[in-house]
Formats: C-alpha cells, structure tokens, sequence
C-alpha cells in the first residue's frame, strides 16, 4: 500500500458523518422459511448528517434497472447533491412495468422518515430480473431503518447487498489533505454477472473529504476505468450497475475544485479503495477457486494495456486452463490476437506468478521450454497472476478476473428457482 494511506476498518462508515444500518424484510422469502430462523439482511440505508456532494457512474446496459432511472433523475433534480442511500438485494426491480414508480416509492419512503427532500436519495437494487418487487416489505423496513440507524453500522449494510456474495467486501483508507485527517471508505457487491463495462455491480463510497460534485465526477469516472472496468468474471454486463460517492466535507479542508495537488491525493486515495474492492470483487466470482490477474506492461499506451488484459482475463479458455492449472500459453497469445490491440506478436513474454514462484512460458512470441511441475504448482495456488509483457512502451494495467468452474454453471443453472 501506498505510505500516504492507512487501511482502517469502518467501510462506508468509516468517514465522519456516515450512518448504517439493515434488516431482513423479506423481499424473497427462503426456501427454509422455518419461524424463528435469523435471515440474511436484504435491505439497507446509509445516511450523512449533512448533504453530500454526490457523482455516480452507471451500467452501459442499453436495459437498465428502474432504480438507475430514478437515481440519474434525482441527482440531476438536486444538482448532484444526496443524504441518503436505500439498497435492497434479491430482486433487481428491472424490465417491471411499475419499476420506475416503485423505485420512486423507495425514495418517498426515506425522504418522508429523515424529512429530507426525495430527490437527495439514492435508490439501488440487485438480484433476480423480471420478477416484481413487493412494496409493502420495504415499507415496513424504512421505519426500522432509519430507527436503526448508528455509526458503526457498515457491516449490516454490507452484508445487506450481497446475492451470491461468499463475504462481505468493505475497505476503508485514512489520509491527510492540508494538515486535516480525511477518510475514505466503501462497500461493494457482486459476484456474477460482471464484466468490465461501466461499473460492474453495486458499489458505495462515502468521503468527508470536501471535494465539489464535478470534481467527484472528474475522480470517480477516471479511477473506475482502471479498476472496475478492469474486472470480469463471466462476460455478462450487468442491468443494474452503479457506483455512487458522496462526500460531506466534515474532514474540515479546503473544497477541492479544480486540479492541484490535494485533487491527487484525493484521488489515489479513491483508486486505493476501488482497487481492493475490485480485487475482492474478482476472488469471490461465482463458483471460482482463484483470484486471476492479468497484469500488462509495455504497452505503449495504457488504452493498449487496457484492451489487452481484458482480453486475457475474458477469455473462458484462459479462464479455464487456469482453473485446470494449465500453462498453455496459447490460450494468453490468442486472447492478445483476437483482443483488437495495435500490438506486435513477436515482441510478447508472457510469464505466471504466484506466491510459489514465477516461471517464464513465453519469449518474443513463441513458447519456450519451462519446468511444467513448477509450473502446476504455480498456478495450483489461489491467486495467480498472469504476466505479459508487450515490449512496445511504458504503460501498464492489471485486470482482475477468476477460474471458470463447474460450480459456476450449477449456480446460474437454477439461480432464480
């Protein structure tokens, strides 16, 4: 980690001023619906206790959740300022004929309990597609949300957005910025239906950093094209994708608003988070047993670099051969040919890494003899990074994906029954 920063616990909580909480309301009633068994959180609410500049980036998914439709409105209602964010799990609300009142619905809700304007409300959901979402647990839940609200509430929320999630994803830094101490944190979730187009699943940041909307915007949409844009697990973009930060200023420094030195420090603050959340996104892909990066250098500029890693980390056949412990550096060559890149084959070293060791498979384009024991044992370990080297520049990118496995099918196979 960088020395400007320190991990601290607290995830969207971790910033002055920010409030949790989540309840189980039963949008998606249990298989094993057995009276007196403790449920999974399916809804949450975060609160600041004073308006946030806000930015958020979304799902380039031509079908896009009611909750998308409703955030994009009220942002731009309420000059991109928001208080409050509602997310529930379990059902996505999209492709509904009433998604969009709904959603607004959701809003109402939390806008009426915290007497704040309804358009300061971030709304959010996750889940199965095309089945209707009930009202009437949500307003049921709202009361006990807002009742339940505390400080130390992150990992309620946390937990309260996760599907096929295995674990929790929070991460939070600490940093200074003109002699005052700042704090960034967020909570992500997703665990399939993710590929590098946008935002790739739900994520929250909260800052109380004082920084303006259009320099929030400028940060976010800079920082998520080299962390979550750089994340695939199986090739799908999903119809609900979003990120949203929200910064309230209550660190005490000057508002950021324009490019200087505390813009930077601000922003690697924000690819410090986003970077290990879409870390955590990738190991807990659905049914995967490693973390996989493709990690480029060389490149002679980093769009090249982009294009490259995620055409090694999308390639189910790569994918694969890494979930078989397969050095086949073929299947990496041809995801770079294919992959659309101004690249030259014959300059390409290829090479794989993991705590076990490092073995080269490939040398100016063609494959070389290397010890396939160690090579097996490299890529036997649970985080794995595939090494390509374009020869052709300075720029670089890693890309972070996992294995296709067996367990992978059997999930999406009967993920709605």
């Amino acid at each position: 980690m960088d020395n400007k920063f320190t991990y601290i616990d607290g995830g969207i909580c971790a910033a002055k001023g920010f409030k949790a909480s989540g309840t189980y309301c039963g949008i998606k009633r249990p298989a094993n619906d057995t009276p007196g068994v403790k449920h999974k959180n399916d809804i949450c609410l975060f609160v600041s206790d004073v308006v946030c500049n806000t930015a958020a980036v979304y799902t380039q998914n031509k079908v896009k959740g009611a909750p998308i439709i409703v955030t994009k409105d009220n942002l731009e209602k309420s000059d991109n300022k928001a208080i409050a964010v509602i997310a529930n799990s379990k059902n996505a609300n999209t492709c509904n004929a009433d998604g969009v009142e709904k959603a607004k619905r959701m809003c109402e809700l939390v806008a009426n309990e915290l007497n704040i304007p309804q358009e300061q409300v971030v709304v959010a959901s996750t889940g199965v597609i095309g089945l209707t979402l009930p009202i009437e647990p949500v307003e049921k839940a709202v009361p006990i949300l807002v009742n339940g609200l505390e400080y130390g509430k992150n990992e309620e929320a946390a937990t309260a957005i996760m599907t096929t999630d295995t674990v929790k994803k929070e991460y939070a830094v600490e940093f200074e910025i003109d002699g005052f101490t700042c704090h960034l944190g967020g909570m992500a979730k997703g665990s399939g239906m993710i590929h590098p187009n946008m935002a790739t699943t739900l994520n929250f940041i909260t800052t109380d950093c004082a920084v303006s909307s259009k320099m929030l915007q400028k940060a976010l949409s800079e920082i998520v094209k080299v962390t979550y844009n750089c994340l695939s697990i199986d090739g799908d973009t999903s119809t609900n994708d979003m990120v949203s930060l929200m910064a309230n200023g209550l660190a005490g420094n000057k508002e950021i608003t324009d490019e200087c030195e505390s813009f930077e420090i601000f922003k690697s603050a924000l690819y410090e988070v986003m970077a290990n959340l879409t870390r955590m996104l990738a190991k807990d892909g659905e049914g995967a047993t490693k973390l996989v990066m493709c990690e480029v250098s060389g490149a002679k500029d980093k769009e090249t670099a982009i294009i490259c890693a995620k055409s090694v980390i999308c390639s189910p056949l790569v994918k694969t051969a890494m979930f078989g412990a397969d050095a086949n550096c073929g299947r990496i060559m041809g995801a770079l040919g294919y992959s659309g890149a101004d690249i030259d084959p014959l300059k390409i070293d290829v090479s794989y890494q993991s705590v076990s060791g490092s073995v080269d498979v490939c040398k100016g384009g063609y494959v070389v003899d290397f010890n396939e024991e160690k090579a097996k044992k490299i890529l036997l370990d649970d985080e794995i990074t595939i090494k390509v080297n374009l020869n052709e520049g300075n720029c670089g990118i890693t890309a972070y994906g996992c294995d296709l496995t067996y367990d992978y099918v059997k999930i999406n196979g009967d993920y709605r029954t």
